[in-house]
Order: C-alpha cells, then sequence, then structure tokens
C-alpha cells in the first residue's frame, strides 16, 4: 500500500454554501475530459458531521466531494483517516480516495442504494452486515506494533475540548434541559474504562459509526458495503458491535423501542462470530457461551457508545453549522446510557 503522503493534494478550500466554482477546480485536475458545463452535482443531506456533495457528467462514474464540518478537526484526525481510508481501499473494503484538498476529500461513489431502515431486521439482510463487518475487523495491522484503542483517548479528548470550551457548565437551564456537568461526565468515564477494559474484547479495525445510511445495499447483486469511515480506527470489537445495535435507533427521529431484541442480537452475533472466524483462519465452529459472552461485552460496551456520541453530540452543539438539533441529540444518548447503566454493568 502506497503511504498517505503519496496521495494528491490539492490547495483549494471549497466554501460550503458556494462549493461550485472550487470542486470544477477539483475536477479538472481529477477528471480533465469531463465537460465542466456538463458537470452536475447534487447535496447528501442525511450527514450531520459533514457537508457532502456528488459530481458526474453521466451515469458512468460519480465522484464525492467531502467538505469536512466545521472545527471537526478538533476530534477528528484528518491524516489518520486518509491512512484508514487507504487500508480498508487496499483489502477491497472501502473506495478509492481521489485526493484531499483543504477542508475536505474526493473519493469513489459506491454503488447502490442507502440501506432501508426495516432490512435492519431481516435475517438475510443483517447476515450480510454481520459478515462485512467480520471482514473489517479481520484486517491486521499494517505495522508489527500492536495499535492503540481509540476508545479512551477519543473520551479523553472530548472531556478536554468539552472542558475547553467552558460552555457546559455555563449553561442555561430557562432554554434548555440541563446536560450533565463536567464533573459527572469525567466520573462516568472512568467508571466505563475500570469496568468494560476487564472484558477481554479484542482491538481490531473498526467502523465505530455504522448507521444505517452508512450501510450501502446492492440489491442486484445481494451485498452490501460500508462507506463514511471517518471515526474508523483500531478499537474494541465489541464497540462497533454495540455502538451498530444502538444505530437501529436512527437518528433524526431517535426511538429506542426500536433497538433489537436479544434474539436478533444473538443471531446476529453468531453469524458474526463464524464469518470472523473464517476470516481469521480458525475452526468456523461457534459455540452457545460464545455468543452469549459477546452478547454481555456488547451490552455493556453499547454503554460506551452512547456515552461517546453523547458528549460528541454536546461538542457538535457548540461548534457545528450543520441544521441539526444537536443538543436534542444529546440528551437522548446520554439519557439511554444512564438508564440502562446498572443493568448491564450487572450482567455476568
Amino acid at each position: 500500500m502506497k503511504r498517505s503522503a503519496e496521495l494528491l493534494h490539492m490547495d483549494v478550500h471549497v466554501d460550503e454554501s458556494e462549493p461550485s466554482a472550487s470542486v470544477l477546480v477539483l475536477l479538472k485536475k481529477l477528471r480533465p475530459h469531463w465537460s465542466q458545463q456538463d458537470v452536475r452535482m447534487k447535496a447528501f443531506t442525511e450527514g450531520i458531521t459533514n457537508h457532502l456533495l456528488g459530481c458526474s457528467v453521466d451515469e458512468s462514474e460519480c465522484l464525492l466531494v467531502r467538505v469536512y464540518g466545521h472545527q471537526t478537526e478538533l476530534f477528528v484526525d484528518r491524516q489518520r483517516e486518509v491512512e484508514i481510508f487507504r487500508l480498508l481501499h487496499a483489502h477491497s473494503c472501502g473506495p478509492q480516495i481521489y485526493c484531499t484538498f483543504q477542508n475536505g476529500i474526493c473519493y469513489q461513489f459506491v454503488p447502490g442504494h442507502v440501506l432501508e431502515d426495516r432490512l435492519l431486521y431481516q435475517p438475510s439482510i443483517y447476515r450480510l452486515i454481520a459478515a462485512e463487518m467480520a471482514r473489517i475487523h479481520s484486517i491486521r495491522p499494517p505495522n508489527v506494533h500492536p495499535p492503540e484503542r481509540l476508545l479512551w483517548l477519543k473520551l479523553s479528548r472530548l472531556l478536554t475540548l468539552l472542558e475547553n470550551s467552558g460552555k457546559l457548565d455555563g449553561q442555561s437551564s430557562a432554554s434548555a434541559p440541563q446536560l450533565p456537568s463536567l464533573a459527572r461526565l469525567s466520573t462516568e468515564a472512568e467508571s466505563l474504562e475500570r469496568h468494560l477494559s476487564t472484558l477481554g474484547s479484542p482491538t481490531v479495525l473498526c467502523h465505530n459509526d455504522l448507521l444505517t445510511k452508512n450501510i450501502i445495499h446492492d440489491r442486484e447483486r445481494g451485498t452490501v458495503k460500508f462507506i463514511d469511515y471517518e471515526y474508523a480506527e483500531y478499537n474494541y470489537q465489541a464497540f462497533d458491535l454495540g455502538n451498530h445495535f444502538n444505530e437501529f435507533a436512527g437518528v433524526q427521529d431517535l426511538d429506542y423501542s426500536r433497538y433489537p431484541s436479544k434474539h436478533l442480537q444473538k443471531d446476529w452475533l453468531e453469524a458474526y462470530l463464524l464469518s470472523y472466524k473464517n476470516c481469521t483462519g480458525q475452526e468456523v465452529v461457534v459455540s452457545r457461551d460464545e455468543v452469549t459472552q459477546l452478547y454481555v461485552q456488547v451490552c455493556k460496551f453499547s454503554l460506551a457508545s452512547n456515552f461517546f456520541w453523547g458528549l460528541w453530540a454536546v461538542l457538535q452543539s457548540f461548534y457545528s453549522s450543520i441544521d441539526f438539533d444537536f443538543r436534542r441529540y444529546a440528551m437522548a444518548r446520554l439519557n439511554r446510557y444512564f438508564q440502562k447503566k446498572e443493568e448491564y454493568f450487572s450482567l455476568k
């Protein structure tokens, strides 16, 4: 795999409110055979971190231009994102990246349709998702050193950014519900690390943000592919799984009544373990005890997922220019964490 330093970088800044002119500069270099007057641009509005634009002249090819959200470099390592992007592409698990520019990247469009929420509960579909996740989890790091886990570093970073903002403990209760204090959040982070670090969940390459809009379903081929690897990094296996189950609840209309049943989770996890063992060269046999052990780990790490995205959303509410109620989302994720903490911590 080529080093990310060799990737084309263009000294262009794309204005998210008026992107056309600067995007055409990128395309003139990347696709010189495209007639500029024939270029069509389509904004994708599902994301709540960045601005995304699809560019094409016909049906044969589409390039995606992602403009990074305001201040997202505070909590996303953009250089590391490119490295992981290229690692995944080298293993046929992610699209090709074409270039970076001052405030974003250009990369390959993955054909298919964004997975419908209702299909998350269909065994033929969720077993495809489980198998694709197992394939990504089996990718070894490109060097011999054990990779550092993302979770505790990211949580610490988010707490530091919240502290530096000075906004969390000065919030007004008149305009919106009170978020937990910084001291409370710091105590919870320490509690999570103490409890989850002892569970023995292996470190694997994780997507870390597998919500429905990041799953592309190719109906004709009967396959699924994952996109948007912005938060991908080596992390606890059970975090990635628990995070995906949390995403059954949705984003725009968060509803935890859609959280998968215990039966569905165990069937999903059995399919995952069979694929993971196959991808890593182990005997492809899965016992009931193995499924139960992973189920317990996943329940516990789903707490960390809600806590992480709760903190993330608090920070986004301070800085993001995206039209989304980040404070409401933060409250929903953190409330779920507190509601389930005692129940999941007590699982054996």
